[in-house]
């Protein structure tokens, strides 16, 4: 069983349990479904100014869209809370991300 169908089901039951969605964005994202895996994402990101994660996984995926206009504020925020969370892995993955757009 995908780790996204174990999730699905806890989002239908639970929508606005942003834990939840976020396991399965996250789920979606790492099973190669990045398309579905964006608006769940998104409102992970809209639902707290401070969660880098969703934002880091958002913005790769509308990368992979060719949406690099949509991403690049997106992944710049999740950089500056990568910094100011310290999270250096993460901020240096970004920096490389941003550096290549």
């Amino acid at each position: 069983m995908k780790k996204s169908e174990i999730f699905l089901p806890k989002v239908e039951a639970k929508p606005d349990n942003m834990l939840f969605r976020f396991s399965l964005g996250q789920a979606l994202y790492d099973e190669g479904d990045t398309k579905a895996s964006i608006p769940h994402l998104q409102r992970c990101a809209d639902s707290r100014d401070d969660w880098m994660l969703p934002r880091i996984l958002l913005g790769k995926a509308l990368l992979q869209h060719s949406q690099a206009e949509t991403a690049k504020p997106i992944l710049e925020h999740a950089l500056h809370l990568a910094v100011d969370q310290h999270h250096d892995e993460p901020a240096e993955e970004l920096r490389e991300i941003l550096e290549d757009l």
